[in-house]
């Protein structure tokens, strides 16, 4: 466990000393960014980064229902039987470059969070999975140069949101998770079955107090 928390930590600090820092000369308006952020306070728990905007529509002690407003995302996939650490580096890798300037304007863009992954499953234990893993983007962003990266965007959405706490190591905790929404929900009509978004919040290194969320696509 102790080696797998390294690895993150050094993927994090490079994300930290990099895209972060150098949020103060990337090529964009600043203006446009209150603009778009005036009415808008992002909670806690996105850690003074750009998160999407929402509006909670209904709240339970077991789930949030959230208005999204439309967004864009930067994305990639990977399609296999297992998720794990490889895997999750190699597509954080891919968009964390993008971030950098490997785009078309060479454009330097700062963190964001949440980092998504949705997840559509395999039709059985041995078959490939779908993974997509996306930053959000809170303004027009340039083409990406890395043909396995590509500018997405979610429309206005309803979502059913699990958020809960610890460090996930095993892919297995985040579909443990989706199995408590999916009982709390209830009403399996209610939502779309066919895939999960994974949300984590937080820099590898923060041990605890952590945030993670289960997303699920209202119907």
């Amino acid at each position: 466990m102790m080696k797998t928390i390294l690895l993150l930590v050094g993927v994090s600090a490079l994300v930290l000393l990099t895209a972060r820092c150098e949020a103060k000369v990337i090529n964009m308006d600043q203006n446009e960014i209150e603009r778009h952020q005036v009415s808008w306070t992002p909670p806690k728990f996105c850690n003074g980064l750009s998160c999407p905007e929402y509006d909670v529509v209904k709240k339970t002690d077991d789930y949030e229902l959230r208005r999204y407003k439309q967004s864009k995302w930067v994305s990639t996939q990977l399609v296999g039987i297992d998720y794990g650490m490889s895997a999750m580096r190699t597509m954080f890798m891919r968009l964390f470059n993008y971030i950098q300037g490997e785009n078309v304007a060479k454009q330097k863009i700062p963190m964001t969070c949440p980092v998504t992954t949705r997840f559509i499953p395999g039709a059985g234990p041995a078959c490939e999975s779908n993974f997509t893993m996306s930053f959000y983007l809170p303004n027009p962003a340039s083409a990406p140069t890395n043909k396995d990266v590509f500018l997405s965007e979610l429309p206005e959405t309803l979502v059913y949101v699990r958020q809960f706490g610890g460090y996930i190591l095993r892919f297995s905790t985040w579909v443990e998770e989706a199995h408590k929404l999916a009982a709390a929900i209830g009403n399996e009509k209610a939502y779309h079955r066919e895939f999960f978004y994974t949300a984590g919040y937080d820099a590898p290194f923060k041990l605890f107090n952590r945030t993670n969320e289960i997303w699920f696509i209202a119907k």
